[in-house]
């Protein structure tokens, strides 16, 4: 027998003890700030690293354009056979003169070349890399201002749901000791069997409206962990405890942002960087009408001395100095279309950027309005906690006393469910508006 008491024993402390195990458990998990999602996200994130990369490599494209304005220089060098060194001093076809060379010869010698003026294309092509540079970190700037905004819309989700979750398990447990007082009720002949079985089935349907809401937690924390770089099952908690703070986010009116947006917005900025890039693509191809001055050396070491009379089967050097001047005759007429489509390209980009400016514009007003909107929806939201928790009150009260069906005491807990669920929802959505017009304008 007392082999038998023993399990109900360890199953009871068990169950004490198991508050303290998960406690232990959950404790190594410290719950995450908004902020430090941020960090995370903004040190590790996938899509943010790619970016830092295509930075990195225009970085490197400027170092290769420099090195272009480096002289040429090289070495050479080459052993060969000779064949027999024939001199037909009356044609073809008469006897030729068999001058006695060596049967084998070799060289070696330098080659240098410095390029003097080319209408500006090295310099003027440092200065395109250099633009293309800047465009990348404009880009590595619009990149992390979009993650940082789907990191926050992940938050407040996860944020969202995680109180969706205690609202309903809260919920839950009202309705369960609910239905036992209405079973005690029936069981009585106070209330009729419908009572139970109605009650019974919103139970029903509010436990399946729990799992519901814990698939989603579960798809929004892999989602944040995706977007920190984090392996996407991670163990993750946030401090969603703490009420959304709703200060110091209605300064400003839509003027304001608008002015900002056109001074930081990264977005704009590219779209500005493209015309620069153009300007100087346009003034690149008009470069190839101007002529092209080197400076060129070269000396050479060869043996045996057969380019020059009299022949000698000795090593000889010789060598040349001197500025080159080259022009294109033909690009006259080739330029003439590469010089249009870069003034077409350049055009293009102006008209770009006052499309780039209307589509800020909007979207400014757009989330300004939605920020607007969010913000007179808590208001309404906080009303409507109020007058339905007062509604359930009262009508809880009367169907206790039998003077309202049990319909009107479950309309009335649903709504003020639901009231909650829009509270939430509403103070979410504002620091979503607002994080969204920030970024946006650029300063998020």
């Amino acid at each position: 027998m007392k082999q038998y008491k023993t399990v109900p024993v360890l199953g009871i402390l068990l169950l004490l003890f198991a508050p303290f195990i998960y406690a232990q458990h959950t404790e190594k998990f410290e719950p995450l700030s908004l902020e430090e999602i941020w960090k995370a996200a903004e040190m590790n994130n996938r899509q943010l690293k790619l970016s830092g990369l295509n930075l990195q490599q225009s970085k490197i494209e400027i170092l290769e354009a420099k090195d272009r304005l480096l002289p040429e220089f090289s070495l050479g060098g080459d052993a060969k056979l000779n064949s027999k060194f024939l001199i037909y001093d009356n044609g073809l076809f008469s006897s030729p003169q068999d001058v006695p060379v060596k049967g084998y010869g070799y060289g070696v010698g330098y080659n240098l070349n410095f390029n003097l003026y080319n209408g500006g294309k090295d310099k003027r092509n440092i200065d395109m890399k250099k633009e293309e540079e800047t465009r990348k970190q404009y880009e590595v700037d619009l990149q992390k201002h979009s993650v940082k905004y789907n990191a926050a819309v992940a938050y407040f989700d996860l944020y969202k749901f995680l109180h969706f979750y205690d609202f309903l398990h809260t919920e839950i447990e009202a309705e369960r000791k609910q239905l036992r007082l209405i079973e005690s009720l029936h069981k009585n002949g106070t209330v009729l069997k419908s009572d139970v079985l109605r009650t019974s089935m919103i139970l029903s349907q509010l436990e399946l409206s729990l799992s519901d809401v814990r698939k989603k937690i579960e798809i929004a924390k892999q989602r944040l962990n995706i977007l920190m770089g984090r392996e996407y099952d991670a163990e993750l908690v946030i401090k969603y405890q703490h009420i959304v703070e709703l200060n110091a986010i209605t300064d400003g009116d839509y003027n304001d942002y608008l002015d900002i947006a056109f001074n930081n917005s990264p977005a704009y900025k590219m779209v500005n960087s493209d015309i620069k890039w153009s300007e100087l693509n346009v003034k690149q191809m008009k470069a190839t009408l101007l002529p092209k001055v080197s400076l060129y050396s070269n000396y050479n070491y060869n043996y045996p001395q057969i380019s020059f009379y009299p022949y000698s089967n000795h090593l000889w050097g010789f060598g040349q100095t001197g500025i080159k001047l080259q022009y294109s005759i033909d690009n006259l007429y080739k330029s003439k279309h590469i010089i249009a489509h870069a003034q077409v390209g350049s055009s293009q980009a102006n008209e770009k950027a006052q499309i780039k400016k209307d589509e800020i514009s909007l979207q400014v007003k757009e989330a300004y309005l939605q920020q607007q909107q969010a913000l007179e929806s808590v208001e309404t939201a906080e009303k409507n906690i109020i007058r339905t928790t007062e509604t359930v009150r009262v009508i809880r009260s009367s169907y206790l006393n039998q003077e309202s069906l049990l319909t009107d005491l479950l309309d009335a807990e649903n709504a003020l469910l639901e009231a909650k669920f829009n509270l939430t929802t509403a103070r979410t959505n504002v620091k979503i508006t607002h994080i969204r017009l920030l970024a946006i304008v650029g300063i998020l």
